[in-house]
């Protein structure tokens, strides 16, 4: 039998587990590690708003199998007040601390303010990705950024740029820049950081996941995003299933 072609990680903005959904989660000695026995991929948020020990990075990677990874949101102050601006000694300290997640560490995502405009002149991206070898996104809010030439700005440093839900404007649904790696972030709709996902939605979502792709719910101030990882998790699970059973048919047929 082959193996499934695909290779998504699913996750939530955090790894809290919500009361209604505890009970769909294996034992373990950490919340984290309950969440890792379900689902893949994790997005840690706090890392915006503050720093986290080399040694805290370290614990949480030994917490969760192998095939697990971590996106860390890169803080704000080097996104929001300095605005990508003269941080490198910013941006060296945030890679030292979360490199302490060794193999476990997959993207680094780069959200920026909504007002912050695009500017071609910026060096940041070139910066970042001299220091930095790995998977790395971006998330830009203002319009300015859904252009041709940012999208060859991004492309040209083998950046992705994520593919939100709600879009500040069409363009922003959809993934862009690097495109041979995807990252959807769905924050709820229409009410962000609150709204539940419908199973038809999901249902959309799985039907165009590229095959390399991570998809992070960011619903969660009322606990909709565990759901919504969960169920994404299944419906690619059984599409992969069934492409599998495919692809197994066709190769018993004689020659």
């Amino acid at each position: 039998m082959r193996l499934p072609k695909m290779s998504l990680h699913i996750g939530t903005a955090g790894w809290a587990l919500p009361a209604a959904e505890r009970g769909r989660f294996g034992d373990g000695a950490s919340i984290l590690a309950r969440y890792a026995t379900r689902l893949n991929a994790v997005e840690i948020n706090s890392s915006f708003y503050r720093p986290h020990r080399p040694s805290t990075y370290a614990r949480w990677a030994a917490s969760v199998p192998g095939g697990f990874r971590f996106a860390v949101k890169m803080p704000r102050t080097i996104t929001h007040e300095r605005r990508l601006a003269d941080c490198k000694v910013l941006l060296e300290a945030f890679l030292g601390e979360c490199g302490a997640l060794g193999e476990k560490l997959g993207p680094l995502l780069v959200q920026l303010p909504p007002s912050l405009p695009f500017d071609p002149h910026t060096d940041f991206f070139a910066v970042l990705r001299a220091r930095f070898a790995g998977a790395i996104v971006c998330e830009p809010r203002h319009p300015s950024w859904f252009t041709a030439a940012a999208d060859a700005l991004l492309k040209d440093q083998k950046i992705a740029r994520a593919a939100a839900d709600p879009a500040r404007v069409p363009l922003a649904a959809e993934p862009g820049g690097d495109t041979r790696f995807a990252y959807f972030r769905w924050h709820g709709s229409p009410r962000v950081y609150y709204s539940d996902y419908a199973l038809a939605e999901l249902e959309a979502l799985a039907a165009r996941l590229p095959a390399k792709a991570w998809c992070i719910f960011d619903n969660t101030a009322l606990g909709h995003a565990t759901a919504n990882a969960l169920a994404l998790r299944d419906l690619t699970a059984r599409q992969a299933g069934r492409r599998n059973a495919r692809d197994d048919a066709a190769d018993c047929r004689p020659r």
